[in-house]
């Protein structure tokens, strides 16, 4: 009998919560610190890689310097006046930043199914939720950190925020709000998935088509009516609709709650799947 059967059959049917362990702690102080450790692990994993530590703060920078001058030309005439294309660009630069590292994110945990070490993290003394929420956390910190490089690149440039530090949080909510809705999509394909390049070939055949079909890159208004009406149902636009709001016309409630209730309806969906996918899994 494997390790993770013998664990198993120390649980009685019903006796735990399905994401806990044999033996582990109950206490919130122990999650609390489970989830620390955990998300020590990738810290210090992305310190022992030196170029990836590089390209997680250089990559946004890329995003803003990139698109921010090659479609300016082209898209200007459909702005604002007064608004430059790289101030309408720093709001999907930060989102899509936030995509690509929240849907990313469960490709380390394939790498541990793969590898065998998540098992050994199963039959631990911990709360199994510690697994998906220690992940999350770094993700999303992660995540928020490249923001905060974009927004300050972007005001280096002249990029002024409307709304000002107040603004800058709140740009920094809704980005986490976009994130664990990412996320947990992420962990449902990383637990459903057996192979690592099925992740990326899925990944990268519905990234640019999401990234396009948004308003990241040009104003809804100059896009083909079929794809204008396909970007109300991609959140992505929700978020960066928000975030271009408190970059350029300043605190708009009506707006970015609006939006904010999007992306809170998008997360309990995405979580809601996810959490049935990993209590299958991790049970």
């Amino acid at each position: 009998m494997s390790a993770t059967s013998e664990a198993r059959t120390r649980v009685a049917p019903g006796a735990r919560p399905a994401f806990q362990t044999a033996g582990s702690s109950t206490g919130f102080g122990a999650f609390v610190g489970e989830n620390a450790v955990l998300m020590g692990r990738w810290f210090s994993r992305l310190r022992r890689e030196p170029i990836g530590m590089v390209t997680t703060f250089a990559q946004p920078v890329l995003w803003l310097l990139l698109f921010g001058h090659l479609f300016s030309g082209m898209a200007q005439s459909a702005l604002q006046a007064g608004v430059s294309y790289l101030t309408f660009m720093t709001a999907g630069s930060v989102v899509m930043t936030m995509y690509n590292a929240s849907i990313n994110s469960g490709i380390e945990v394939l790498f541990d199914r793969e590898s065998g070490f998540l098992q050994r993290l199963m039959v631990a003394p911990i709360n199994r939720l510690s697994l998906v929420v220690s992940r999350f956390l770094y993700i999303l910190l992660i995540s928020s950190a490249q923001s905060l490089v974009i927004l300050g690149m972007a005001y280096v440039m002249g990029v002024r925020v409307a709304t000002g530090l107040g603004g800058v949080a709140m740009i920094l909510v809704v980005g986490m709000l976009f994130g664990i809705g990412l996320v947990s999509l992420s962990m449902v394909l990383a637990f459903s998935l057996k192979r690592h390049g099925d992740f990326f070939v899925l990944i990268g055949l519905i990234g640019l088509p999401l990234i396009f079909l948004s308003s990241a890159l040009a104003p809804t208004s100059v896009m083909p009516p079929w794809m204008s009406f396909l970007t109300q149902f991609n959140p992505m636009t929700y978020a960066i609709d928000a975030t271009r709001s408190l970059v350029i016309s300043g605190w708009d409630w009506g707006l970015v709650g609006a939006m904010v209730a999007v992306l809170l309806a998008f997360d309990v969906v995405t979580m809601l799947l996810s959490a049935h996918v990993l209590r299958r899994e991790l049970s």
